[in-house]
């Protein structure tokens, strides 16, 4: 369910939706599916301009068919395998986050998941020298960390080229290759559903007019949190909360499939009781949109000193079976 708004297709402006609303038409599928003469008269709009706004509205959300051996060369010819920085973490994900696809790392508070996130874009920008969009909505990302994370990779590198007898970079030329690093990562702070939706149709209207960045092309989008914009608006009275979920679902679905891009967002775990086991949140509707789920635990630490070490475990996947579980050094 998809919530009308303005500049969701030509012709549909502020007052039209408000108007509409007024009328409890308040999506695409209330108003495609309403008597439009009916609702020219109580709206007081031009039928005609309904008409226009109900074709495109149409032809841009219903499903057409596709031949499955086309879609399989589309798939072949645009897919790509992104690393994440972490070994094990490629390992629990056959190789690496798969452009075209959502992915979804979950767990409680502390779990690791804003320091894998920095270490994906850390390995995107400086290993691929990829562009990457970090959508923060917790206020979780941090600059400093990030270019911690960019330092301890080049310094990795350099070690790996010691050890094969290779010449080392000067110092001047790695520290410019992490700042180069860094201005690939464009971060975005949103903070309610509103600016998100409207960050990520920004996105797509930029990526349709191949205006991404001056420092290379976008291959990753990350979003930490969904369920920090989702949680408030469900519940309640909050009617619209679904729709607006599905929507953002939409939008995600549609940015990493049209423009092959890897999409990755965190999200938090509930438990249906103190001992039950922990599950999702965001619920059933939420489950289809990531391709691949990763639990993220903490593993036990003493009170003197908390431990960096975490334990992924795999529980969804098109690709490897659910269930395996690797450690992961978030330090």
């Amino acid at each position: 369910m998809v919530v009308l708004r303005a500049g969701l297709c030509p012709g549909l402006t502020e007052d039209m939706i408000q108007l509409l609303r007024a009328n409890g038409i308040r999506t695409v599928v209330d108003f495609v599916s309403s008597d439009l003469e009916d609702v020219a008269k109580k709206c007081s709009l031009s039928y005609k301009a309904l008409v226009a706004v109900r074709r495109v509205l149409l032809a841009q959300f219903s499903a057409f068919p596709a031949n499955g051996a086309d879609l399989y060369e589309e798939l072949k010819s645009s897919t790509a395998i992104l690393p994440t920085g972490s070994p094990s973490l490629d390992q629990l994900l056959d190789s690496g986050l798969y452009t075209g696809e959502v992915t979804e790392l979950m767990g409680a508070p502390g779990s690791g998941k804003t320091q894998v996130c920095l270490g994906i874009a850390a390995s995107v920008s400086l290993g691929l020298k990829q562009h990457v969009l970090f959508l923060d909505s917790t206020g979780g990302f941090t600059a400093s960390r990030l270019y911690q994370m960019l330092r301890a990779q080049t310094e990795d590198e350099e070690e790996q080229a010691r050890g094969k007898g290779q010449v080392l970079r000067p110092l001047r030329l790695c520290f410019v290759l992490q700042l180069e690093a860094l201005q690939r990562v464009q971060v975005v702070r949103v903070f309610n559903i509103y600016e998100l939706l409207s960050a990520l149709q920004e996105l797509r209207d930029r990526l349709s007019q191949q205006v991404v960045s001056s420092t290379g092309p976008l291959k990753m989008v990350l979003l930490d949190s969904v369920s920090a914009v989702i949680y408030p608006l469900l519940g309640g009275r909050q009617s619209e909360g679904l729709a607006l979920m599905m929507q953002l679902s939409r939008e995600l679905k549609t940015l990493a499939r049209e423009f092959s891009l890897a999409v990755v967002v965190t999200n938090q775990v509930t438990r249906d009781s103190s001992t039950g086991p922990l599950k999702p949140a965001l619920g059933r509707s939420w489950s289809f949109v990531p391709s691949t789920r990763v639990l993220l635990e903490s593993k036990e630490a003493t009170w003197e000193k908390a431990t960096t070490q975490r334990a992924a475990s795999l529980a969804k996947s098109p690709r490897q079976p659910t269930g395996i579980q690797v450690e992961l050094d978030i330090g």
